[in-house]
């Protein structure tokens, strides 16, 4: 969804402000089918701040200055009323001002990944039930789109590992479960607080999730020991898809 009528300051030094009637017209257009925001690279991202805290590394400095003359030339990036700030238009003005609101983000990375699909995918859901989508690929592009929180949990627990739920009193040991896995995944869920214009980070769950022997193991973190993890329990896709919206307070 492109509407240039929408700049939206960067962050910078403080949050990114939101038109008024801005979100309103979002929840109503994602009500009616998932919207695409467009896919950037890293440098674009980290130029206008956005989920800058989930990048694996800073570009360079050199790299940052070809990124801002694309996202210009693309008229996405505008310089703004005073010398320290930029105005970032369009669809991605719209992603980085609701990354500034979420509050939750679930940090999904998958091993067993084939080309073609994201070895990664971030999930930021917002007060509204929708959710900021990021799926990230290997060559490093970050697809965004917009989806219901429903919509975006169904295609997660589609993507993560599946099977039918493995016996936890029967499973193999942990390491074994994790080496030998057709496919794992490390599911994060962090909640942020507001202090100011800067986002702390609070409480952190971990989940995952490996199918072994066409099986699917749940394993969690031990609650007398954090460091070691240990079988749970999750029945099947349902299962999978309820523990997400758990830990997202869905």
């Amino acid at each position: 969804m492109s509407d240039d009528q929408h700049g939206v300051p960067a962050p910078g030094p403080g949050e990114a402000s939101v038109p008024a009637g801005l979100v309103a017209s979002v929840v109503e257009l994602v009500n009616t089918g998932p919207v695409l925001l467009g896919a950037y690279t890293i440098a674009e991202l980290t130029v206008v701040d956005a989920i800058v805290d989930f990048l694996e590394a800073r570009p360079s400095d050199e790299v940052l200055a070809e990124a801002v003359r694309s996202l210009a030339a693309r008229q996405l990036l505008l310089a703004g009323s005073s010398g320290d700030q930029v105005q970032v238009r369009g669809d991605l003005g719209i992603a980085v001002a609701l990354q500034q609101r979420a509050r939750t983000v679930l940090d999904a990375r998958a091993t067993g990944t084939v080309p073609g699909e994201p070895w990664r995918i971030l999930l930021l859901p917002q007060p509204e039930r929708i959710a900021l989508m990021v799926r990230i690929d290997a060559l490093g592009v970050h697809q965004i789109g917009l989806h219901t929180l429903d919509d975006a949990l169904d295609i997660l627990t589609e993507w993560l590992p599946r099977g039918p739920s493995a016996d936890a009193g029967r499973a193999p040991d942990v390491d074994t479960v994790l080496t030998a896995a057709e496919r794992s995944a490390l599911v994060t869920v962090t909640h942020y607080t507001a202090e100011g214009s800067a986002e702390v980070a609070g409480e952190s769950t971990d989940l995952v999730l490996a199918r072994h022997d066409g099986r699917l193991h749940t394993l969690v973190r031990d609650p007398q020991d954090p460091d070691q993890l240990v079988p749970g329990r999750t029945e099947g896709r349902d299962g999978v898809h309820d523990r997400l919206a758990g830990l997202l307070g869905a």
